[in-house]
């Protein structure tokens, strides 16, 4: 089978876990037999400009490779994909045989926008606003990405999802009639190999986070939890790797509660210093409040590090509650300070379920894992 991969943001040029997946996929299936292309921007065939004028950048280089590539199935990704997506369908009557069109959505952007809003603790008190970027986002940007994604559901053959969770999101936001679940993946890829040996920054055995610093992540929540925490773990360290809008609130809040020496904002961090940061952690702490199905989650279980989470989302279909990790509520500092408490008081067992999430990792979300549920999905098989 000849496939063609459409993307905007591709490693190592850009850090995207949806351009990660392009490429752990496209190593899956070429394992399996499979001839692949992966159409992205810059040179080599791909398109020409930003990242922001993409969707219609890339149609001149789509074309050209529908007529050469002869694919006999495109996939596109996210609301990106929209145009390429119409061409697809329109090149349909002028290729022979047509190529199936499959449709690759990470989230729901009408449910991303449900979740631009303040987080609120159990007992009603705010713990963290959107910002003006991000109200933006929510009233400009947000709506149109939505449109697009119901567009692009409207013109594939088949609509394909990371988790149930989104699967379902999709249907009830967009009128997907059938979407098939394709998991992440984690594997061994040769983009950005380069390690850093003995990374640090904090004491040893920090607590991480790792994405992009926006109000949906739940990092209030983290702070506010490392703050009881260091009641009992007073050497309590947490190192934030990522950038965003949100993070001189998040610095703020960090000062406001005394964390200033016990929190380091990293900002953006490429592939190979997250996997040196996960490497000295004691424990990835992923407190969202809405999330696909987070990479970052996979990064951490194929290091051996256990995952502390918020209970929301696709995250339950990939950590386990006492096997691979603890899951928690969202929007619950003492709930996640407790699971936190757990990972210092018996590292023995931290250890066991992050050994647990690498066993996972290997029988459930490896390349081969993704191709052979894709190629099942846009085949058409039960």
């Amino acid at each position: 089978m000849r496939v063609l991969l459409v993307a905007n943001t591709l490693p190592p040029r850009d850090l995207s876990g949806v351009g990660e997946q392009v490429l752990q996929l496209a190593a899956g299936l070429r394992d399996a037999g499979h001839e692949v292309e992966v159409l992205g921007r810059g040179p080599g065939g791909g398109a020409a400009g930003s990242k922001l004028l993409f969707p219609l950048a890339v149609l001149p280089a789509a074309w050209r490779a529908l007529r050469r590539f002869r694919p006999d199935v495109v996939q596109v990704h996210e609301s990106d994909g929209a145009l390429v997506a119409l061409l697809v369908a329109a090149a349909s009557r002028l290729l022979d045989p047509p190529p199936r069109l499959a449709a690759l959505l990470q989230v729901s952007y009408r449910e991303e926008r449900r979740a631009v809003r303040p987080l609120r603790g159990p007992e009603g008190r705010v713990l963290g606003k959107p910002g003006g970027r991000e109200k933006v986002f929510k009233w400009g940007k947000a709506p149109l990405q939505a449109a697009l994604g119901k567009l692009t559901v409207a013109c594939a053959d088949v609509v394909l999802a990371p988790s149930a969770a989104t699967a379902a999101e999709l249907a009830r936001d967009y009128g997907a009639e059938r979407v098939r679940v394709v998991p992440n993946a984690m594997g061994r890829l040769e983009t950005a190999r380069e390690e850093l040996e003995g990374e640090s920054a904090g004491a040893a055995g920090h607590l991480l986070f790792v994405g992009r610093l926006r109000v949906r992540k739940g990092v209030e929540v983290l702070l506010a939890a490392v703050a009881r925490l260091r009641t009992l773990y007073p050497e309590t360290a947490v190192v934030i790797a990522g950038e965003g809008e949100h993070r001189r609130a998040l610095e703020e809040t960090a000062r406001r509660l005394g964390l200033r020496e016990a929190v380091t904002f990293l900002g953006r961090c490429d592939a190979a210093r997250v996997r040196a940061l996960l490497a000295g952690a004691r424990a990835l702490a992923v407190p969202s409040i809405y999330e696909g199905m987070p990479l970052v989650v996979l990064e951490a279980m194929d290091a051996g590090v256990p995952v502390v989470a918020s209970a929301v989302s696709g995250i339950p279909e990939v950590v386990r509650d006492g096997e691979t990790g603890w899951l928690v509520p969202p929007e619950d500092p003492e709930a996640l300070a407790a699971a936190l408490a757990e990972v210092y008081a018996a590292p023995e067992e931290a250890r066991r379920r992050g050994e647990a999430g690498r066993r996972r990792l290997d029988e459930r979300f490896r390349p081969r894992h993704a191709a052979a549920a894709w190629l099942t999905a846009v085949k058409g098989e039960p």
